[in-house]
């Protein structure tokens, strides 16, 4: 704040003002040629008056923003009178500053300061992730530049050879722990999360190397994403490979992302994963690992591409760690030949999506002149180790309010487990459709607000988990009951989603994921139980189903199940009352025999869209056909299930889920307790208040 009886001094462009009486007044930077006049507001001493700190305004017009007190408003020319503030109106202030906004309470308009930037402002540039203490030093990121560019060739699922009895692979020996240990990480200082440190102060490890001493292979994956704990040789060119657990837990092993050098070409080299727990995988199915070659990408133009032969995916005799009984590992072993010697290759479980790659996606959109008008940014939260979550609005800006309240919301969420990397171009083809100039787009954004949080667990994704969050807990079953402190994103997206309803109707909420188990794509609702309103939650998911093929209705379930109710989609469709609230599933693998790769999911994010187009359509007539047709269809599965003759059927005497199965696919349908922390927030008591209130006060230690 600025000291009494001081005079105006101009000092770069900046023009100051002090305080003389009890009014209020922004000091704010001048244009090139004149400076401005100062805004004087009286009766604002309830304001915040924070520090000063430079701010850039709608318009692109940066200045020092701060608040010092004054009578009268000084002029550019001191042979002017000078405007006593008390004269200015509501109209002078909305002329004069980007910095009052105006609300509507009890149906007058109300002015109020805008945030500070400091709090949800998108930086302009990208900003270094932060890791949590422990990890005590960082490779340079991989300069992968053809990360995003598709191969120009069909990559078809792998053919297992005739007659190959997976159940004799069970008996292989992989418990042995022979041979030399090439790579290793340090084991953790600490059993859970306490702080981070920006990537900036953390050492960095020169590699790859320059020369190397014999003909082994060399493993990294201190990186962003990375994850491979332990490397082993165990024959001049086969490896034994273990993942790390997800931070601070002992299971969650699926994700990897690796690199490798001094490699040779021509030998045929053999990995193997020790230490998987699933007990099913689409390796059994065809799919296969991904491998990036630097040589190439700079040689023949290549990205991410499917590699290796004999694989297979199967139980081992090494007995798992994190449970009772007799429960063991899984092993998945391929085999490859390197495509040049003395290259550094990449191995990944699936296209790789950094935080930072988020980050560059946005910034592209942020400094896009025509975007940036309808795509806006902030943050909607910090994680624990202080990482941003971002949250975009995706509208036309509208003249009125009336016109504004008329919209219905969307929301849109990715990312929630960070080794689902397909969920992320799924989002990223969904974004740069609702940003692009076709009609369609224009559409979609004159009648609805999108609401996208495209990466809920920034800090799983940077240090390369494949489920957890720093909390060590899965954050898609702790919707129910979010800690904010513990779960900060998921809080924020439920008080979000809150706030929406309170303005307009959310027609729909879908979460985008990744199944480790299952072809195609599909989705995952919740059956509605009222009986004007049957099937309707059935209709989105067929249509789109009809409107690309990489989507398949009949893999598609319902069924709401109690192990699964802490999860976004069915806490949106109970607590919230959101009919079409889903979770969309996009395989790790493909489908008809064909792998996809980062384009196919991509368009699926188009095909979500143009399916919403169809959906909310003033015309309804697709939408009742759709109905219809799925009325006939499932009143014919019921009665040949009960035996009985069509007629005889009326869906509202039986639950839809029993048509179904199981959802099935999760290795982690249960929460597993509270948040692995020094310290969580819980609810004081509060006697018989409902218990799905969100907990928000009252630290307790936890240890």
């Amino acid at each position: 704040m600025y000291r009494r009886n001081t005079a105006i001094e101009v000092k770069e462009g900046i023009e100051m003002v002090s305080q003389k009486s009890s009014s209020w007044f922004f000091v704010r930077q001048s244009s090139s040629q004149h400076l401005q006049d100062t805004l004087a507001l009286s009766g604002a001493q309830d304001w915040d008056y924070g520090k000063q700190r430079l701010w850039k305004d709608q318009q692109g017009e940066e200045g020092l923003e701060g608040i010092c007190p004054s009578e009268d408003i000084p002029s550019r020319d001191s042979d002017k009178p000078r405007r006593n503030s008390s004269a200015l109106s509501l109209k002078d202030i909305n002329s004069r500053t980007t910095q009052v906004v105006f609300g509507y309470q009890e149906g007058k308009k109300v002015p109020k300061l805008k945030e500070p930037r400091s709090l949800y402002g998108v930086p302009k540039e990208i900003i270094p992730p932060k890791w949590p203490v422990g990890v005590e030093g960082i490779c340079p990121p991989p300069s992968l530049a053809l990360k995003h560019t598709t191969p120009p060739f069909i990559e078809e699922l792998y053919q297992c050879p005739p007659g190959l009895n997976v159940r004799i692979l069970e008996k292989v020996e992989t418990d042995r722990h022979e041979g030399e240990v090439l790579y290793q990480l340090p084991s953790m200082r600490f059993p859970f999360f306490t702080r981070s440190r920006s990537e900036t102060a953390l050492p960095q490890i020169d590699y790859p190397l320059k020369e190397y001493d014999d003909d082994s292979l060399r493993f990294e994956s201190r990186f962003e994403c990375g994850n491979l704990f332990r490397a082993r040789r165990v024959g001049p060119y086969e490896y034994e490979l273990e993942l790390r657990w997800d931070y601070y837990t002992m299971k969650h092993t699926q994700w990897f992302y690796f690199c490798c050098t001094n490699t040779v070409a021509g030998p045929t080299y053999k990995f193997t994963i020790i230490n998987l727990l699933k007990s099913g995988s689409l390796y059994n199915e065809g799919m296969r690992p991904l491998l990036y070659s630097e040589e190439n990408a700079r040689t023949k133009q290549l990205g991410w591409v499917r590699t290796g032969h004999n694989i297979h995916y199967y139980k081992n005799n090494i007995r798992r760690k994190d449970v009772k009984g007799e429960r063991y590992n899984y092993s998945l072993t391929w085999q490859f030949q390197f495509p040049h010697t003395g290259d550094t290759c990449f191995f990944s479980h699936c296209y790789p999506y950094s935080y930072t790659d988020l980050q560059a996606d946005l910034l592209e959109i942020a400094r896009d002149p025509v975007k940036s008008q309808y795509v806006k940014q902030r943050v909607l939260c910090h994680t624990l180790a202080g990482n941003m979550v971002h949250l975009l609005t995706v509208t036309t800006p509208s003249a009125h309010l009336a016109e504004a309240k008329q919209k219905r919301a969307v929301v849109v969420t990715a990312r929630v487990h960070p080794g689902e990397t397909n969920s992320s171009y799924m989002m990223r083809g969904f974004i740069k459709f609702l940003a692009g100039t076709s009609s369609d787009a224009k559409v979609l954004r004159d009648n609805f607000v999108f609401k996208i949080v495209p990466m809920l667990n920034p800090d799983g994704v940077i240090v390369g988990n494949y489920r957890s969050s720093l909390a060590a807990r899965d954050l898609n079953r702790n919707y129910k009951n979010p800690i904010k402190d513990a779960y900060p994103s998921i809080w924020s997206v439920k008080q979000m989603i809150r706030r929406m309803l309170s303005e307009r109707e959310v027609v729909l909420y879908c979460d985008l994921h990744g199944h480790s188990r299952k072809m195609n794509v599909f989705m995952y609702g919740c059956e509605n139980k009222d009986p004007s309103r049957r099937l309707q939650e059935r209709v989105f998911p067929n249509m789109m189903g009809r409107n690309t093929s990489k989507f398949k209705y009949s893999a598609c379930r319902f069924k709401v199940q109690k192990k699964k109710e802490g999860t976004g989609r069915i806490v949106m469709w109970q607590q919230m009352g959101i009919l079409n609230s889903f979770t969309m599933e996009a395989t790790f693998a493909g489908y008809n025999n064909v792998h996809f790769n980062s384009k196919d999911l991509e368009d699926l994010g188009y095909h979500f869209c143009d399916t919403l187009l169809d959906y909310c359509d003033p015309d309804t007539s697709k939408v009742d056909h759709v109905l219809s047709s799925l009325t006939r269809i499932v009143r014919a599965q019921l009665a040949a299930k009960l035996g009985r003759s069509y007629d005889d059927v009326a869906l509202a005497d039986l639950q839809m889920s029993e048509l179904e199965s199981s959802d099935g696919g999760s290795d982690s349908s249960v929460s597993d307790g509270p948040p692995k922390l020094p310290m969580i927030r819980k609810k004081p008591n509060q006697g018989k208040k409902e218990k799905s209130t969100d907990c928000d006060s009252a630290l307790i230690p936890l240890l």
